[in-house]
């Protein structure tokens, strides 16, 4: 993959060119992350990353290979999350009275809600797929309207231009979900800034790990504690007047895991993963895909004519453009071998999402898209098995109809002349802008 992102500044990573040049944690490797696999995949499928491991004197191991990722994600017993042995150590410390430090939301509430891999089951299942999993088609009419409202916003602009980015791909998915969760509307750039608050470990945190300095952590903290009682207010509202909304049911809903009704910290946690868990991946997926229909002549048009290829767009999108390039998640519960290189006990495994949904062992020609291929959902982007990503069903839809709304309005986009194409940091794959020039549709008035 070519890379059109090119930064020569001093100080900023260069082009790798062998496997010494690889570091897919520098500082502006984000320019340059796909001519990284390539070069992982050839030379080192399973890199090592010393002294980076979980635990004190263990490593991480970095997996690009489709099948080794794939392989972890469907276990999670015999590849346990980093984010269960957390909660333990938490659940352990809260035993000896102690107060762990930097615990969220989300985290506090898990240590009843999602403990293990069978309440993890019965979280998504009972709690998220109803709304944002399977259940999501629910809210097709209402994602339809939000895009519409984004496009009415700029489609009689003179200069036919848009911030893609700014005034579709970013307020969308931010709209969709205030309205899922019953937040206020006017409440939406509120809501914006602490879901930045909630990801900045993602995009300013160090190495595969993403760790905050202390004082930055202190600062997130400080910020996400409004968040905290925001929610906790809206949740005593919602239990004295409900609403068709995601609060609204949580509070009511008898959780069949545990046999009774959810407390307040605990919807504020699973309040918190929705947040967290529902803004980026749309975000970035939508801004990816309209630069590949800039890149690819006539696609738009094919689209445009067959709408039943929206759905293999936007998965060959997601696959060839991941939103979520890697994470660190996982653990190795006994000695492991991946592609002849021997992995021991307590490493920790950063799964490179993004590589593996390249690999050219799993993928014909991985580098086109391909609007014919089978069985295109079966990419990485929202993980696999057991602990997929519960908010799949909501994205997906977003994507799907969001296009299909773009597509009703314009006739066109390509590339504006002002665009850097400088990527943010961290390890979601997101221009920080993207300026469009756009034709209306012909029959838009």
């Amino acid at each position: 993959m070519s890379s059109k992102y090119r930064k020569f500044e001093d100080g900023e990573v260069k082009c790798p060119m062998s496997l010494d040049d690889v570091d897919l944690f520098a500082p502006g490797a984000q320019e340059y992350w796909y001519e990284a696999y390539d070069i992982l995949h050839q030379e080192s499928p399973v890199h090592r990353i010393p002294g980076e491991g979980y635990a004190p004197g263990t490593d991480g191991f970095i997996l690009t290979k489709y099948e080794d990722i794939a392989r972890v994600v469907r276990d999670p017993v015999r590849f346990p999350p980093s984010l269960s042995l957390g909660l333990q150590d938490m659940a352990a410390a809260k035993e000896r009275g102690e107060t762990p430090p930097f615990m969220n939301a989300m985290m506090e509430s898990m240590l009843t809600l999602r403990p293990n891999i069978e309440l993890w089951r019965s979280h998504r299942q009972e709690l998220t797929d109803p709304w944002v999993g399977p259940g999501a088609v629910r809210h097709q009419d209402m994602i339809r309207a939000a895009a519409h409202e984004m496009i009415d916003n700029w489609i009689d602009r003179e200069d036919r231009t848009v911030d893609f980015v700014a005034e579709f791909a970013r307020p969308l998915p931010q709209l969709v979900l205030a309205n899922i969760l019953g937040f206020p509307r006017e409440d939406i750039p509120q809501l914006a800034e602490w879901g930045t608050a909630q990801v900045q470990a993602f995009v300013y945190g160090k190495g595969h790990r993403n760790i905050l300095e202390p004082d930055e952590m202190v600062v997130q903290f400080k910020k996400l504690d409004g968040f905290k009682e925001y929610v906790a207010d809206q949740v005593q509202d919602k239990r004295k007047n409900p609403k068709e909304d995601m609060i609204s049911f949580l509070c009511d809903v008898e959780y069949e895991a545990l046999g009774r009704k959810l407390t307040d910290t605990e919807i504020n946690g699973v309040v918190y993963a929705m947040v967290i868990g529902g803004l980026e991946t749309t975000q970035y997926a939508l801004e990816e895909q309209a630069q590949l229909l800039c890149e690819h002549p006539g696609m738009f048009t094919e689209l445009k004519e067959d709408r039943s290829k929206i759905r293999t767009f936007t998965e060959e999108g997601m696959r060839l453009r991941s939103p979520t390039q890697g994470l660190s998640t996982r653990t190795t519960s006994q000695d492991e071998e991946f592609q002849g290189v021997k992995v021991p006990k307590g490493s920790l495994l950063h799964m490179r999402w993004a590589a593996g949904n390249i690999d050219p062992d799993e993928w014909e020609c991985p580098y086109d898209i391909q609007l014919d291929r089978k069985a295109v959902g079966r990419h990485l982007t929202f993980s696999q098995g057991p602990r997929v990503c519960p908010g799949a069903g909501i994205s997906r839809q977003e994507q799907t109809i969001g296009w299909d709304v773009l597509l009703d309005r314009l006739d066109g986009i390509e590339y504006a002349e002002n665009n850097t194409f400088e990527h943010q940091p961290g390890i979601m794959l997101g221009t920080l802008a993207l300026n469009l020039k756009f034709t209306p549709a012909a029959d838009q008035d």
